[in-house]
């Protein structure tokens, strides 16, 4: 370069010339742009290239002769000027917060690795808080890189919050749309920023190597020359000797498991084995006869080869360090096969000849693994709930859709239509409850028992149906073992207790000792007695009345005349076996006579057809003096 022949010379008027060796007159950039980004420059030159003299102080130093003031020797000082205000993008202009990080992406179809690694830096730009993460590119990676997410501003929560330089540490985890980065280090000027704004760092962590990369840094698999030996001869000597061994696969432990019995086969020709199954009759499974062909099994796997693809390629003796031999079978000792447990019990004589001739082993022995039946489990019925009848409630333990209980239908069918009534008395402290009767209706086809109380007029209880048909239990029996009460336990004199309220049987109709007599086996000798005796006491006064009207009143024969001829045109009457009962209930001392109103009113309630002119007849030959009439012939002709 050659040098300026007027440098030097005083700046004098007549002193200066022009420099005729500059050929170059334009002013030096202002501008510039770095990462597509317009940035300011300082400028070094002047026109024509001449060097600018600028100031060498920096410009924490100019700030400070700015606003420092000189102190007065006589007077108050002056206050310093206030500093002047520096907005963030000149304050923060060019300073970036660095960091390193990592993140991990699964790989889904590959046979050689199932996640990679990839690093990324992290830059938070102070001016305006934004953030950029870019990927360093990799030569030949065959993934597209470099800037992975741009310049922006990045969303730290679902409520609008951004990421600050505050929540950025070394050691942390942050999520970026979806995505969890791994922040292992930074720079040294991130970490002076950071330490100066009073962030204490957590200690730097190692980079996390990528696996197949660290796999494709290792050398080439050695290939070992296979050793001579002669198969040949082991075909021709072994030839059509195979081991027999009896194993059980014991797999209750599991869910549904069961254990299944299985015969392996080890063939000396050529090391191989075979698993058979074992199937009974009726087992219930699908007659395949093979559990595993017959193949070479490998006892211990080569690190290397335990992502090996099995399923597709066979198995060499590269990725074998040692296979299952003929010294691995032994009776008694649990072997595991493709990580299913195989326990051996026994073996072929055969078997049993080789292990003495080749491993000294005399006796094998025969192990027992059959399992006992357990005891069959008692079923035992849950405690009665209180709801419906036992035998119902007993229904919903036998099956998952219950059945009602089977019914006695020929016991149904022979009792049909079989009612047997009693007369009954409540036993009761309460004064009012003395005088009330009640008619207890014992049904013969299904032990069910009804209660009616028939309404007395001004008696301020209403009468009428006291209790539906149902089974009544005993008081001294169990819940779960209930007894029901039967027509043996009615009598003249029981008591009888329905549900906390107790009655005493007063009388019973003709039909109950008709049926006592034809069933004696069900009656004890004291109740059945005690039945013919209160009958015979209400018969008793019965002939005399009907001797002193035959002596006294010459038209007897009349009243037996028309008591035949109305019982054979009223033979189908509905109510006729009540109205013996309903007329007793109102006579309590058994005279055999009621009142006119009483009379008519009771042949009201029973439908009774009084309006017919033989029933008037009747009621004219059966009235006595003083307004009462003798029901005991009138009853004769609706009786059976």
């Amino acid at each position: 370069m050659v040098s300026n022949p007027v440098h030097g010379l005083p700046f004098l008027p007549g002193t200066s010339f022009k420099d005729s060796t500059k050929t170059a007159f334009h002013r030096s950039q202002t501008l510039g742009y770095r990462n597509g980004y317009a940035i300011a420059r300082r400028p070094t030159v002047g026109i024509g290239g001449e060097r600018l003299q600028f100031n060498q102080l920096s410009q924490a130093e100019l700030d400070e002769l700015a606003s420092k003031a000189p102190i007065l020797t006589y007077g108050q000082p002056k206050q310093a000027p206030p500093a002047d205000f520096i907005p963030a993008h000149v304050a923060f202009d060019k300073k970036v917060l660095k960091f390193d990080a990592y993140f991990q992406e699964d790989v889904p179809i590959s046979t050689e690795e199932h996640y990679r690694i990839r690093r990324v830096n992290i830059y938070y730009y102070l001016e305006d808080d934004s953030m950029s993460v870019i990927e360093p590119v990799v030569e030949n990676s065959g993934i597209p890189q470099g800037k992975f997410i741009k310049r922006q501003r990045l969303a730290k929560n679902d409520q609008g919050d951004h990421y600050h330089w505050k929540d950025l540490n070394r050691g942390i985890n942050i999520t970026i749309y979806g995505r969890t980065f791994r922040i292992v280090d930074c720079d040294q000027f991130t970490q002076v920023f950071l330490e100066s704004q009073g962030i204490e760092l957590n200690p730097p962590e190692k980079m996390v190597l990528d696996p197949y990369t660290e796999l494709r840094k290792q050398p080439l698999r050695k290939y070992v020359t296979p050793s001579d030996f002669d198969q040949l001869k082991q075909f021709l000597t072994f030839d059509k000797q195979v081991l027999r061994f009896y194993a059980i696969w014991d797999d209750t432990d599991s869910m549904f498991g069961e254990c299944r019995k299985y015969i392996i086969h080890y063939y000396l020709m050529d090391d191989t084995v075979e698993i058979r199954e074992v199937h009974e009759r009726n087992d219930g499974r699908d007659p395949f006869p093979l559990l595993m062909n017959r193949q070479r099994m490998p006892k211990v796997l080569v690190e290397n080869a335990k992502n090996f693809p099995q399923c597709v390629l066979e198995i060499s003796d590269q990725e074998v360090l040692e296979w299952y031999t003929a010294k691995d079978f032994i009776v008694g000792k649990p072997l595991t096969i493709f990580g299913r447990t195989f326990f051996i019990y026994d073996c072929d004589p055969f078997t049993r000849q080789y292990y003495k001739e080749k491993f000294g082993m005399p006796d094998l022995p025969r192990i027992d693994v059959s399992k006992p039946e357990p005891p069959p489990v008692k079923q035992e019925l849950p405690p009665y709930n209180g709801y419906g009848f036992v035998e119902d409630s007993a229904q919903n333990c036998f099956a998952l859709i219950p059945k009602a209980p089977k019914k006695d239908v020929i016991k149904m069918l022979v009792n049909d239509n079989k009612v047997l009534r009693y007369l009954a008395a409540l036993e009761s402290p309460i004064p009012e409850d003395k005088g009330r009767r009640f008619v207890f209706s014992y049904f013969l086809a299904t032990d069910m028992i009804s209660i009616f109380e028939p309404p007395v007029r001004n008696s301020g209880i209403i009468g009428g149906k006291y209790l539906g048909r149902t089974k009544v239990v005993k008081p001294h029996s169990t819940v779960d073992n209930p007894i029901y009460y039967g027509p043996g336990d009615f009598f003249i004199g029981a008591l009888i207790e329905v549900f906390g309220h107790r009655f005493v049987i007063l009388d019973t109709d003709e039909y109950v000792l008709k049926y006592m007599e034809s069933n004696p086996t069900q009656y004890s000798p004291e109740a059945l007695s005690s039945i013919q005796n209160h009958i015979r006491k209400q018969e008793a006064p019965a002939p005399k009345l009907e001797n002193k009207q035959n002596e006294e009143d010459p038209g007897m024969q009349e009243l037996e005349a028309l008591i035949d001829t109305i019982q054979k045109q009223l033979k189908d009457y509905s109510c006729k076996d009540n109205i013996n009962e309903a007329f007793q209930i109102y006579d309590t001392e058994h005279t055999g006579y009621v009142d006119r109103e009483r009379f008519f009113k009771i042949c009201e309630s029973l439908n009774v057809p009084v309006d017919d002119s033989l029933v008037k007849e009747l009621i004219r030959l059966c009235s006595q003096g003083e307004g009462k009439i003798n029901y005991y012939n009138f009853v004769r002709a609706f009786s059976n």
